[in-house]
């Protein structure tokens, strides 16, 4: 089976977002970043990213994250790479705190990635082209904030994949970059059917090494205030290769206007960068197992792998090593 996918990105902030969305004319001028990757190109050297080194600590953000800067970790030495829409003409509203913009789902999800990492090497990937992802020397994060849906059913290996999401499984195999992967927004377990459709791109990560599913909680969870699993996000479910590799991370989109997984996976990107620049020698399958070993359910309503995975990640714990292995 090929060629009858459907790509979900956008989709997930259009669902969720409030009716201030709307579409806007084509202008190549709006995002030079944008006008790089349209048509046909590969990878896109971020040429303008508003929020990247802001380096002020946000309401939405996890206290963990102004800790872990003034410790001095703050993604340097890791490229993020941002697989994701930035050529369409659909843009919508938000405001990481810095302002509201109005901008394509990709240009949200890497900017939400820098302000999380403000060291880090941001890239950008035009997931429309189909080409091979490509990777940065040193180590590498890759962000997929969207799924690859189609009639359910079929085994993973009856599909023809693109030579964008080829490599992207074959990075997550053996271990060449940690990939978080957005759980999906239809209230199922990850990899389950949802109005006939199944995400054949989660199916294909479950069980890779440095695969990590992300999914939403309402707000970040401490243990005075427990946090809940966002009522549209999906879950860990029964599979316990999914469960060992899936993680939650608030999205407090009562502050941002952004709802949805799509911003929860860049937080564990940024996450993954800031470990990643603490422990400079690190592979990236210890950087994942490091998040994954290290994650809190002591701030979860009513824990259950099921339900939350390994729990919520904890930048803080996962900093505290003096080395991992």
């Amino acid at each position: 089976m090929s060629g009858n996918f459907w790509k979900f990105g956008i989709a997930a902030a259009l669902v969720l977002l409030p009716a201030s969305i709307a579409l806007a004319q084509d202008a190549l001028d709006a995002d030079q970043t944008a006008a790089l990757c349209h048509g046909g190109g590969s990878i896109c050297v971020s040429a303008k990213i508003p929020a990247a080194r802001t380096q002020a600590v946000q309401s939405w953000m996890s206290p963990d994250v102004g800790a872990a800067w003034a410790a001095g970790y703050k993604g340097q030495g890791v490229t993020i790479t941002i697989v994701d829409d930035f050529s369409s003409s659909s843009r919508f509203s938000g405001n990481f705190g810095i302002g509201t913009q109005y901008q394509r789902h990709g240009e949200w999800t890497r900017e939400e990635a820098s302000m999380i990492a403000p060291s880090a090497t941001i890239r950008s990937k035009d997931f429309s082209t189909g080409s091979a992802v490509s990777l940065a020397s040193g180590r590498n994060v890759l962000n997929l904030s969207y799924g690859m849906y189609a009639s359910a059913g079929y085994g993973v290996n009856q599909i023809g994949w693109a030579p964008e999401e080829k490599s992207i499984i074959s990075y997550a195999t053996w271990g060449s970059a940690v990939v978080s992967k957005a759980a999906g927004n239809d209230s199922v377990a990850v990899g389950g059917v949802t109005g006939g459709q199944q995400d054949y791109l989660d199916l294909a990560l479950i069980g890779k090494p440095t695969a990590i599913f992300v999914g939403a909680l309402s707000t970040n969870g401490t243990t005075s205030n427990k946090a809940q699993l966002a009522w549209y996000s999906n879950y860990a479910g029964s599979n316990t290769a999914v469960q060992s590799h899936f993680l939650v991370v608030g999205v407090e989109g009562n502050k941002t206007g952004l709802y949805g997984t799509s911003f929860a996976a860049p937080i564990i990107s940024g996450y993954a960068a800031i470990i990643g620049s603490k422990f400079t020698s690190a592979t990236p399958v210890q950087i994942t197992n490091d998040l994954l070993n290290t994650a809190r359910t002591d701030t979860l309503v009513n824990y259950n792998p099921a339900v939350y995975g390994k729990g919520e990640a904890s930048l803080s714990r996962a900093l505290a090593p003096v080395a991992i292995h």
